[in-house]
């Protein structure tokens, strides 16, 4: 928890840029009749029956100090996607950064091992030096500025039904860029010293 807090609290560095992580399921689930369209004095109704189209994947990557973030959607969320995203943050959104500090929860496909799974050992040893990695602390999910990210994304975008992806692409997209257009940064205020006030029941009793 305290390794994490530390990293929030470094000064913006854009050659050490802060990046947070996370990843949602989204079930794409198709109509059964066509929905009654919103009308004045009236809600939108959708029938309760629906069908099932599968499900798809949200990876999110969320700066806070840069008021930024950006959306993945995905089929899965494998070692392979996994990697694939971290490639996408190394050499297409960060390729001038020294190294791109990474937090995000300690999921198991959340390791930089994942990068052998999808690249041959060299690019995959070349991308892996590129990260400095701090997981945030089992049942610590609140301390990962993503999940806040995603939060948002469900309660202003996710609340309507998507059939397929790229419908919920579409939405994701206008939502992130609207986002970013106005800069949404996060001030985070918790530090470690509030941590050893308010959280002293997590830390190990030390006898004297």
């Amino acid at each position: 928890m305290e390794d994490v807090l530390e990293v929030y609290h470094r000064p913006y560095d854009p050659k050490r840029p802060v990046v947070c992580l996370d990843e949602q399921p989204v079930q794409l689930i198709g109509e059964t009749r066509v929905p009654i369209a919103v009308a004045p004095g009236r809600p939108a109704r959708f029938d309760y029956e629906y069908v099932r189209n599968g499900t798809a994947n949200l990876f999110i990557l969320t700066e806070p100090l840069a008021g930024w973030r950006y959306v993945e959607v995905t089929d899965r969320r494998t070692a392979v996607d996994f990697a694939h995203l971290l490639r996408l943050l190394a050499e297409d959104i960060h390729p001038e950064a020294q190294k791109i500090v990474l937090v995000m929860d300690n999921l198991n496909t959340h390791k930089l091992a994942s990068l052998y799974q999808a690249f041959e050992p060299a690019l995959a040893r070349r991308l892996a030096e590129r990260f400095e990695i701090h997981y945030t602390p089992k049942h610590g999910s609140w301390l990962n500025v993503a999940e806040i990210e995603l939060s948002v994304l469900t309660r202003q975008c996710l609340g309507q039904r998507f059939d397929n992806r790229a419908g919920l692409e579409a939405a994701v997209s206008d939502w992130q860029i609207e986002r970013n257009e106005r800069g949404v940064a996060v001030d985070w205020q918790f530090t470690t010293k509030d941590a050893r006030i308010r959280l002293k029941r997590l830390y190990p009793s030390v006898q004297s």
